[in-house]
């Protein structure tokens, strides 16, 4: 479109995304289209702005939580109950390709940007709006976070230590999971519209995308009727074990893997006790094996044994803390921490992209996130000079 497209480059420069989203599951969809190439203009409220804003942890006063969801973005800020903030929206709306919302289903409508009144007005437009519950059904209307649907959509249930309280994952995978499918169904519908010209609304409900994320616990449960619970740090054929400084994951999916391990940890009749020598068998005495493999684990360091575990070619790792991933030369190595320097903040580092695309250098330097209203002026400018250019040309 006639708006500048992202500095950076990438697979969707040239796309302008209009972005009113707040918090987490709808800055997170943007932030990987921005990472993406795409051109991201953050539509927010007037004196407040996205509420992460106020969420901490703080850096010189400014939200590092908002820096990390909303860096390569830009801001003005817009009443939508304004007739000229409407107006200026409008405008915006006129050379955009995506626009992103979630709020609660409803909302758009009432502000007069309901998908009908979209798509009527904007027939290219692709419209991505993510919710707790989507659109449809008897939840739509209910509000929801990421806690909530990580309980309802039953991920929870699979967390934790059997017998322990119940335990969310440790990140907001509903939120996450909602942005990267809502991410997932722009993409696609962008690639539709090369062949049809056409815009589409796509409908991403938080709670659908848990179920989506229960993964073999569905077939699990229609094949054998068993309720799946939680594991722990099993996995089968996978499992942690104690080491002498920490923990070690090791996994071991075949007899051949087996036999290699008990070798390994000195102890090559443990592949010929009848209570372990089988895939069943392991799993029927998965207690007992655990028992049986801890007390030979806890003898050495975790990086003792991963360098006899890598020397036998078994899949292996140690369970890292935040600080030993952000220190791990391989995660290094594939630019995952990437950093802004803000005026403000300074230097501040954050997640980088998982996504890697030949021809798309990903470089470790990302744009600040902005201030509040920080692009208003050359946005406006902007505008005015389409409108001009949309007159001289008519």
């Amino acid at each position: 479109m006639t708006l500048a497209a992202s500095e950076r480059g990438g697979p969707l420069a040239g796309i302008t995304v209009i972005d009113l989203t707040r918090v987490l599951a709808g800055p997170y969809c943007t932030l990987m289209l921005a990472e993406l190439g795409a051109r991201v203009i953050k539509v927010e409220e007037p004196g407040v702005g996205d509420i992460s804003r106020s969420i901490g942890p703080f850096v010189k006063g400014k939200s590092a939580y908002f820096m990390s969801l909303n860096r390569d973005k830009e801001s003005i800020a817009l009443n939508l109950k304004d007739d000229a903030d409407r107006a200026v929206f409008e405008q915006l709306l006129e050379q955009a390709d995506v626009l992103v919302e979630n709020y609660r289903p409803g909302t758009m409508e009432k502000l007069g940007y309901g998908w009908d009144t979209l798509q009527a007005r904007w027939p290219s437009l692709i419209f991505a709006a993510a919710s707790g519950f989507g659109q449809t059904g008897p939840y739509a209307k209910r509000p929801a976070y990421d806690m909530v649907v990580q309980g309802m959509g039953g991920v929870m249930s699979l967390t934790g230590h059997p017998g322990g309280p119940p335990t969310r994952v440790g990140s907001s995978i509903g939120d996450l999971a909602a942005g990267m499918f809502a991410a997932a169904g722009i993409n696609a519908a962008l690639f539709e519209r090369t062949r049809t010209g056409k815009g589409a609304m796509i409908d991403i409900g938080m709670l659908d995308c848990q179920v989506a994320l229960l993964e073999n616990a569905i077939v699990r449960y229609t094949t054998t009727g068993d309720i799946p619970g939680p594991l722990g740090a099993r996995h089968p054929p996978f499992a942690a074990f104690t080491s002498a400084d920490g923990h070690i994951i090791v996994a071991c999916g075949t007899d051949k893997a087996f036999q290699d391990l008990a070798e390994a940890l000195g102890a090559p009749e443990m592949a010929q006790d009848d209570r372990f020598a089988t895939p069943t068998s392991r799993v029927e005495n998965v207690e007992q094996l655990q028992v049986v493999l801890d007390s030979l684990f806890v003898t050495r360091t975790t990086d003792d044994w991963l360098a006899i575990l890598e020397a036998k070619g078994l899949p292996c790792g140690p369970i890292n803390n935040v600080a030993q991933v952000l220190a791990d030369p391989h995660v290094i190595s594939r630019n995952m921490i990437v950093h802004t320097d803000d005026p403000v903040a300074g230097h501040v580092q954050m997640g980088g992209n998982p996504i890697k695309i030949s021809g798309h250098p990903d470089g470790t330097l990302r744009r600040h996130a902005p201030d509040l209203d920080e692009n208003r002026a050359a946005l406006l400018a902007e505008l005015a000079a389409a409108r001009d250019s949309a007159r001289s040309t008519g």
